[in-house]
């Protein structure tokens, strides 16, 4: 019976593990979504609306791509690309914003005759 209380005891921390694993990777899988998030609502700022469509494809595009990557390094270097991303967009907007910019002809609203 003695024998049995070191492997009840390594069952236990194990079950302490696995709910550790997810309770991180519930806090990782928050963080990436909370940075998706930011990078589409940064990237809708755009005032050039090729530049917008171009940046929201791609943010889409690479967290499509990425969604499986299960390897926590590889999940951190992803993030930290991620956020440089959004520093560049970030960046960028501010950049186009100083600028008037010829709306193209996708964005000019119809104008109605009286």
């Amino acid at each position: 019976m003695h024998s049995g209380a070191p492997l009840v005891a390594v069952l236990g921390s194990l079950r302490q593990t696995d709910s550790f694993v997810s309770i991180m990777a519930a806090s990782s899988r928050e963080h990436v979504l909370s940075l998706y998030r930011l990078l589409l609502k940064e990237s809708k700022k755009f005032p050039s609306y090729n530049y917008r469509t171009y940046a929201l494809r791609r943010v889409r595009d690479a967290f499509r791509e990425n969604r499986t990557v299960e390897d926590p390094k590889v999940v951190e270097e992803l993030l930290n690309r991620a956020r440089e991303s959004l520093a560049i967009i970030q960046r960028q907007v501010s950049i186009g914003k100083m600028y008037e910019i010829q709306k193209t002809v996708v964005e000019q609203e119809e104008k109605k005759s009286d």
